[in-house]
């Protein structure tokens, strides 16, 4: 492990990088996996993420980073165990007003995307509280997808778009993979740069498949809990390694 020392020198480095990726998004994986090794409930593994969340907000945040999106709760995540849904909405709830103070001493306003309307109201009811008073910060952006589906995002979009052109408001001579984009959860955030997945798995699990048809992807092994500065740090570098042609030469 980097002593903090070494870190602060890394940040400083990548900070004054023209490479440095505006959006980063992370597929948060392997909390069931940690808990599991260790003989502990699933939920356990969520609680110890928590820490990997303040790390790479914070990172980001001193990077410059301008969004940073957390795959949060899938749409499928849904038909996990009850008792299991239940425990996560309520530590959301909880983590959400908990670490108002910080997001707001880093000046991160606050966003989320997905099927929202499927929260339970107090969960749904302290993100929203969260966003409304972070809404006047203007540092980075912090998605949270929860709820959420690419193949669902798309679905609600063409859905969108079937109604404006039944209203009249849209003709489908002027749709484009532009126009269209208005139509997704959150069309004002620049599509993702850099997806980092944790937990060493080759998919990226439904997640922002719009956004990331020209999203550069790393992969890690390590577990979310266990996600560190070093980590979030290293990917960022391999990123800026590549060589982004966006299907040109």
């Amino acid at each position: 492990m980097k002593s903090k020392e070494d870190i602060e020198k890394k940040i400083l480095r990548l900070k004054k990088s023209p490479k440095l990726p505006g959006h980063i998004a992370i597929i948060m994986d392997g909390n069931g996996r940690w808990a599991r090794r260790r003989h502990l409930p699933r939920i356990a593994g969520h609680r110890a993420g928590r820490e990997s969340v303040r790390v790479a907000v914070r990172t980001c945040a001193k990077l410059g980073v301008k969004v940073l999106s957390l795959y949060t709760f899938s749409l499928e995540n849904w038909k996990r165990p009850k008792r299991e849904v239940n425990a996560l909405m309520k530590f959301l709830r909880d983590v959400l007003y908990d670490e108002y103070k910080e997001l707001n001493e880093n000046n991160i306003r606050l966003t989320a995307s997905g099927r929202l309307e499927l929260l339970p109201e107090e969960t749904r009811e302290a993100l929203e509280d969260t966003i409304e008073r972070l809404s006047a910060n203007n540092g980075m952006i912090l998605n949270l997808c929860l709820s959420y589906s690419g193949r669902a995002e798309i679905l609600d979009a063409v859905k969108k778009v079937a109604s404006g052109v039944r209203e009249g408001s849209v003709t489908l001579d002027e749709l484009d993979e532009e126009s269209f984009r208005r139509f997704l959860y959150l069309p004002d955030l620049p599509y993702p740069d850099l997806l980092i997945r944790t937990s060493g798995e080759y998919r990226v699990s439904n997640f922002l498949l719009w956004q990331i048809a020209y999203t550069e992807i790393v992969i890690t092994d390590v577990l979310w809990p266990d996600f560190r500065e070093e980590h979030l740090l290293s990917a960022i570098e391999e990123y800026m390694t590549r060589e982004r042609r966006f299907g040109m030469v």
